[in-house]
């Protein structure tokens, strides 16, 4: 197969060619596993994660993330915290967060049911901070709703719905960054052996 271009544009659209074939992207996983107390008190390992594409500075996209995973060791409560980029980052503000889920979570302050427009979790960094794709390797999680039930029924069964305590000051969480695909890249797993009664 043979190319006819000529002068710059044609230089411009062998390159781009090559790039798309080739791809510009850099992939990588995000995650941090911390000890932390549950809102009933229980110390939990607390585990956060996403994936980030990140670009060249002279490329054209800029950096792309998913939203960030906030699970807790025994619990089947997972939170999503988005930004404006993600489809369902909700109606609760902007910034990094994730809103109440009306009958699921009470606000911590005030012990009211909290709902879609009430802000639960969010990430803090500065005031630059735009959405997921600009989380360095430190950064804040502020807590600011509690469930409405710690334990729900599910059939014959008791389900954990517990989540990190709310809390005034913000939890420091120091986050890795690798190369997704690799072996490093493969998330913590909890000790499940733990929430299992007596």
């Amino acid at each position: 197969m043979t190319f006819a271009f000529s002068g710059r544009s044609g230089l411009v659209a062998v390159l781009c060619s090559l790039l798309v074939l080739n791809g510009c992207a850099s992939y990588y996983t995000h995650y941090a596993m911390f000890p932390a107390e549950t809102s009933a008190g229980e110390t939990r390992q607390v585990r956060v994660s996403w994936q980030s594409a990140e670009y060249p500075g002279w490329w054209l996209a800029s950096n792309k993330a998913t939203p960030i995973r906030l699970e807790t060791q025994c619990s089947e409560r997972v939170w999503r915290i988005t930004d404006q980029n993600h489809s369902d980052s909700g109606t609760c503000g902007e910034g990094v967060r994730a809103c109440g889920e009306p009958g699921k979570d009470r606000i911590a302050a005030t012990g009211q049911p909290a709902t879609g427009k009430d802000v639960c979790v969010v990430v803090e960094q500065g005031a630059t901070l735009q959405g997921v794709a600009d989380i360095g390797s430190s950064f804040g999680l502020l807590v600011s709703c509690r469930p409405e039930s710690v334990v729900v029924k599910r059939g014959d069964d008791e389900v954990n719905m517990d989540y990190l305590r709310p809390s005034l000051v913000a939890y420091t969480v120091h986050a890795r960054k690798v190369p997704r695909g690799t072996l490093s890249a493969r998330l913590p797993s909890f000790n499940d052996n733990e929430c299992k009664e007596d």
